[in-house]
């Protein structure tokens, strides 16, 4: 267990109170994000966590033993630490660079090389050139990677990052992200990373830790952050259409009309056409005695040769597609851009269960809202 907990944690400087009271828990191998505007107390927050701050009250465990009990040198040798450009020494090599904590414990060469040359491959440096450069001959991106690999060089269980992408140009920014991203899919490690970027926050958090005047107002993962902010200053300080940009947190239950007309497979075909007329609807849903679907009887169900014992289940056909009701609202616009006309598409649960459905008008109307967000966020920016 890699668990981090901080009980009744408060941190203050002289007369100036920066943490108050915080209690919570940091999950072993996720990635947490602390976020939240300058001065709420994120980056002290997290170096309370390797002891570079000491708490003024409180504690901070990890797998329940506190911090305080453990030899500082000891614990930061522990953990993994990225700083803005890596935090490099200028006069050591790459090399030496990722293999000094390895050395200072006295581990033979030839494991250090062994395993720097796994972490070089890991962080996408695969020149063996790059070993015997010093940090001045780097770009700011692959100085970075270094970085990351000496942090990860002792194989600490836990990892921090304090706002380590910031000073980067945006592609090499979002290079980076997936670059940790698909590290934590293999490692998973117990990572916490401080952000001033809400859009970073959101693509590589498991949680999100959301913190303002030294206490945290919302910790969840992200989409429950975006989907059902805390308070006010979580919707401003988020953006309110923030979600539109991030449409993978959308999901198909939020948007389906919940109310389709049904009928059951033994209704006369004469049935379903009164109630095709007289609910003033195009179709009408097969479903059986459990309300699982079937299929879709619609006007060109009927046929002037029909029989007039026909019921539901003799001219009822089977829809372009289904979606589940936990679908992303992309996926389901995805799936939909395969058909030239659309039915109105089933939305089902997991035991097939009919539990909406979904239109074209509902699918213009998304549409529609992405498109304007989209253009609301390019005025932010000053795009527009």
């Amino acid at each position: 267990m890699n668990l981090i907990e901080f009980q009744h944690v408060s941190k203050s400087f002289k007369e100036n109170t920066v943490l108050r009271d915080l209690n919570f828990e940091i999950p072993e191998g996720k990635l947490t994000v602390l976020i939240g505007p300058s001065g709420c107390g994120k980056t002290t927050t997290l170096k309370m966590i390797n002891r570079l701050i000491r708490p003024t009250e409180g504690k901070i465990l990890i797998d329940g033993n506190d911090i305080e009990t453990v030899d500082k040198v000891e614990l930061r040798r522990s953990m993994g630490y990225v700083i803005q450009q890596g935090g490099l020494f200028p006069h050591m090599t790459v090399r030496q660079n990722i293999e000094i904590i390895e050395k200072l414990e006295d581990i033979p060469e030839e494991d250090r090389a062994a395993r720097t040359s796994e972490l070089m491959d890991m962080v996408g440096l695969h020149d063996t050139d790059f070993l015997d450069r010093y940090p001045r001959e780097l770009s700011g991106g692959q100085q970075q990677r270094i970085g990351v690999a000496r942090a990860f060089a002792t194989n600490p269980d836990i990892i921090l990052f304090d706002e380590p992408f910031s000073a980067l140009d945006p592609i090499t920014r979002g290079s980076l992200q997936d670059q940790l991203l698909e590290i934590q899919e293999k490692e998973a490690k117990t990572m916490v990373f401080v952000t001033h970027d809400m859009d970073e926050a959101i693509k590589i958090a498991d949680e999100i830790c959301i913190m303002h005047d030294g206490r945290i107002v919302q910790f969840d993962t992200p989409e429950q952050i975006l989907r059902h902010p805390s308070d006010d200053f979580v919707v401003d300080f988020i953006g309110p259409n923030r979600i539109w940009s991030n449409p993978e947190y959308l999901k198909v239950r939020d948007f389906m009309l919940p109310d389709p007309v049904v009928c059951h497979k033994q209704m006369p075909v004469t049935g379903c056409i009164r109630l095709i007329r007289t609910k003033h609807v195009d179709s009408v849903f097969v479903v059986d005695e459990e309300q699982k679907f079937l299929g879709i009887v619609d006007r060109r169900s009927f046929t002037s040769d029909h029989r007039s014992f026909w019921t539901a289940a003799d001219v009822m056909m089977e829809p372009d597609f289904t979606v589940n009701v936990d679908d992303s609202i992309m996926s389901l616009l995805e799936k939909a851009s395969s058909f030239e006309q659309t039915r109105p598409i089933p939305v089902l649960d997991d035991n097939g269960t009919l539990c909406g459905i979904m239109t074209s008008s509902v699918l213009i109307s998304l549409l529609s809202r992405q498109y304007l967000s989209s253009e609301d966020s390019m005025a932010e920016g000053g795009l527009a």
